[in-house]
């Protein structure tokens, strides 16, 4: 299976002609009865290779974090605890950082495999972030004395403000891993790096808000929904890579949207009554709006749990306590099943609400020339 990115690149290539690979595109919507869009397409594999390739750099990884860590320990772990636990942390990050930039060279600037790059990518991003982390975490004691960090407020800004540099340090990593490689998912990993440090940041200054942690998850998650609907609008043929970040940039908003949500509704905090149940539900009917009109699934896949828990509750209180997760299964199940066949109706009705706002957004059919 070939991904609209892939197609581009043959174009732009002089593989094929712009003409051609419009002929192939219109007849693969024709024979779905679905325009090209509404597939979300996302490159995850190429082959069982892929899946094979990705199992040994897993391997590999994890032995190159544990040698490297032995490594550090044994050339700068001489000291305190924390000097320990900081020179495992950088001498595993930085085996598992270099040894997936490494692999990167080949599996994903040559060989252009999906799944493999995505797994490096996230083995380098992880280790370089360790790699900082442990710097500052084997310097904590000089760090304590030189500040003179006294007090449990002071600990916590200064733990706040090292989580905030790591952060935006690892986010320019996943930055300069993206201007060399450009996987995809790169993005959306530095924006959650991002998301990290702004919340860290806030938690260092201000602690009281923590008890409102829900609410700025929320914020952060509708600020990273709105990146990827940046990207999303400059593609919305979804024929580029464009498309494809935007794709895991929605994957990492959906889930700081629905989960704060639900929680300060206080889904799972006991038995909910029928008024918040159907609340639940009305919430998830909003979402799948939204996910129509932006032709993304992940929202609805985030909220799903709540949205069941909620119609279980439903079932539960009713007669039918026996059956109630049976019919609970049915009933959602048979929903998801109904919004995806017709999907391609529900979303153009959607679309048709919102004006003009509709043309900023994919196309809700493809046009096929005579």
């Amino acid at each position: 299976m070939y991904s609209e990115s892939e197609l581009a690149g043959a174009v732009e290539a002089g593989v094929l002609t712009p003409e051609a690979a419009a002929a192939f595109r219109n007849h693969v919507a024709t024979s779905r009865a679905t325009p090209a869009v509404d597939e979300e397409h996302f490159k995850l594999l190429s082959g069982f290779n892929d899946i094979f390739v990705a199992i040994a750099a897993a391997l590999i990884l994890v032995a190159a974090a544990r040698l490297g860590g032995f490594v550090g320990e044994w050339l700068i772990g001489i000291g305190n605890e924390p000097r320990q636990a900081g020179a495992n942390m950088i001498g595993g990050g930085a085996a598992v950082a270099a040894t997936s930039w490494m692999l990167a060279e080949y599996f994903t600037a040559k060989r252009r495999m999906a799944l493999p790059s995505i797994l490096l990518l996230l083995g380098f991003v992880a280790g370089a972030g360790a790699t900082i982390a442990g710097l500052f975490i084997a310097n904590i004691p000089w760090l304590t004395e030189t500040f003179h960090i006294t007090t449990d407020v002071q600990q916590q800004r200064l733990a706040g403000v090292i989580a905030a540099v790591a952060g935006a340090l690892t986010a320019s990593a996943a930055w300069v891993h993206w201007r060399r490689f450009m996987v995809p998912i790169t993005v959306a990993a530095g924006a959650l790096a991002v998301v990290g440090v702004g919340i860290a940041l806030i938690l260092a200054f201000i602690p009281t808000a923590k008890d409102s942690i829900n609410p700025i998850l929320l914020v952060a998650g509708v600020l990273v929904f709105a990146l990827a609907m940046r990207w999303d609008m400059s593609d919305l043929q979804r024929r580029t890579r464009r498309s494809d970040v935007a794709f895991w940039l929605h994957l990492a908003a959906a889930p700081l949207i629905a989960h704060p949500v639900f929680h300060m509704l206080g889904v799972f905090d006991g038995n909910i009554s029928v008024p918040m149940a159907a609340l639940v539900i009305a919430l998830y009917v909003v979402f799948a709006a939204v996910a129509l009109a932006v032709d993304r699934r992940a929202l609805l896949v985030s909220s799903l749990i709540y949205v069941l828990w909620a119609m279980y509750t439903l079932f539960n209180q009713s007669a039918t306590v026996e059956l109630s997760a049976a019919l609970t299964a049915l009933v959602i199940g048979s929903a998801l099943l109904t919004l995806s066949a017709f999907w391609q109706p529900m979303r153009r009705m959607v679309v048709g609400l919102l004006g003009g706002i509709g043309d900023r957004l994919p196309p809700t059919q493809q046009i096929i020339p005579a």
